[in-house]
C-alpha cells in the first residue's frame, strides 16, 4: 500500500514540512500559488489538503478532491473553506486556534499606538522632509483609556492582557465566555451596547459568521463615543466598510486601524487609502513565530487524524 498524499496549496513553514515528515505513511506534495482549475486538477488522489488564507477551498475544489479525507487550515479562520461542502462529503476540517494569537494580538496593540500618536502619518511627513510638529502634537495616551473588546477568545485574551498591562480599563463583549475567565483577565464583561457606550478604543476579535457579519454598521457607530478609535484585525465583513468611511468622514470615528477587508486583495481601495486609516495587508498572523506555530500544529493534527484517527481542533463533524 502506497503512502497517503497530503497536498500543500499554500506555503507553510519548513518546521511544518519537517513535522509532516515524522509521519512515515504520509507523502507531502507541495504546489503553491495554483489557480483554482489547476488546483482541482492537481489534487489527484490526495487524502489531505493544507491551506492558509490565500487558497479558497471552494465547493468545486472539494468536489474535485474525490479522495480527500481532511482539510487543514494553518490558522484560525476557516471562511476560505466551504465547510458545509466538506461536511457533505465526509471531509473533516481542522484549524489551529491559538497558534497565531500572539502575533495577531500584538498587531492590534500596535494599531492602537499608531492611531493614538499618528505614527505612520508623522513618519511619512518626516520622510518627505517636513518638520510638522504642530500637526502631530495632539496625540492621546492609552493609559487610563477604556478599551472595548468584541470577542475574547485566543487573540482577544492576548489583547486584554496587554491592555491591562498598559493601564487601560477593559470591557468586553463575548456571549461565549464565562465571567470567571473575564475575572482572571482582570476585565469587565458587558453587552455589545455597554462596549459601544464605554470604549475610547474598540478592537474586534470575533470570527466572521452569520452572527457577526455586518455587526459593526452605521447603527453601531452611532452608539459609540464620538471620536472613538476602531481596530479590526479579525476578519473583513464584520465591519461594513462604507459605514466606517462615513463615520470617519463625519468624525464619529477618529481613526481606524484595519488589517482585513471585504475582498482580499483589495478591489475597492477607498477604506485602505482613507487618510484617517492605518492600513495593513492582512498580516496579523504573519509573524515568523506564528507561521511556525500553526504549521507545526496543522501537521501534527492532520498526521494524527490520517494515521490514528485522532481528532484535534475540528470545526465540523463527519460520519
Amino acid at each position: 500500500m502506497g503512502k497517503m498524499k497530503v497536498f500543500v496549496a499554500d506555503s507553510i513553514a519548513k518546521e511544518g514540512v519537517e513535522e509532516f515528515g515524522r509521519f512515515k505513511d504520509i507523502e507531502l506534495v507541495v504546489k503553491t500559488g495554483l489557480a483554482p482549475n489547476d488546483l482541482a486538477a492537481a489534487l489527484g488522489d490526495s487524502v489531505g489538503l493544507v491551506v492558509r488564507s490565500a487558497t479558497k477551498a471552494t465547493r468545486e475544489i472539494i468536489q474535485a478532491g474525490t479522495t480527500l479525507k481532511v482539510i487543514g487550515r494553518a490558522g484560525a479562520g476557516v471562511d476560505n473553506i466551504d465547510v458545509p461542502a466538506a461536511t457533505e462529503k465526509g471531509i473533516l476540517v481542522l484549524n489551529t486556534p491559538g497558534g497565531n494569537a500572539e502575533g495577531a494580538g500584538e498587531l492590534a496593540i500596535a494599531m492602537m499606538f499608531a492611531l493614538a500618536r499618528q505614527i505612520p502619518q508623522a513618519n511619512a511627513s518626516m520622510k518627505a522632509g517636513t518638520w510638522d510638529k504642530k500637526t502631530y502634537a495632539g496625540g492621546v495616551e492609552l493609559f487610563g483609556k477604556t478599551l472595548g473588546l468584541i470577542g475574547i477568545g485566543f487573540v482577544g485574551s492576548v489583547v486584554a492582557a496587554r491592555a491591562v498591562g498598559l493601564g487601560m480599563k477593559v470591557v468586553a463583549y463575548d456571549p461565549y465566555v464565562s465571567k470567571d475567565k473575564a475575572k482572571s483577565l482582570g476585565i469587565t464583561m458587558g453587552s455589545l451596547d455597554d462596549v459601544f457606550k464605554a470604549a475610547d478604543f474598540i478592537s474586534i476579535h470575533a470570527p466572521k459568521n452569520d452572527e457577526t457579519k455586518g455587526l459593526i454598521n452605521a447603527n453601531a457607530f452611532q452608539k459609540m463615543k464620538k471620536g472613538v478609535y476602531l481596530v479590526n484585525c479579525a476578519r473583513g465583513g464584520i465591519v461594513v466598510e462604507k459605514d466606517l468611511i462615513a463615520a470617519l468622514d463625519g468624525g464619529q470615528v477618529k481613526a481606524a486601524g484595519v488589517d482585513v477587508y471585504d475582498k482580499e486583495p483589495c478591489e475597492d481601495w477607498s477604506l485602505a487609502k482613507h487618510p484617517k486609516v492605518v492600513a495593513t495587508p492582512h498580516i496579523g498572523a504573519s509573524t515568523n513565530e506564528s507561521q511556525v506555530n500553526v504549521s507545526i500544529m496543522i501537521a501534527k493534527q492532520m498526521g494524527a487524524y490520517l494515521t490514528k484517527g485522532e481528532v484535534v481542533n475540528a470545526v465540523n463533524k463527519v460520519k
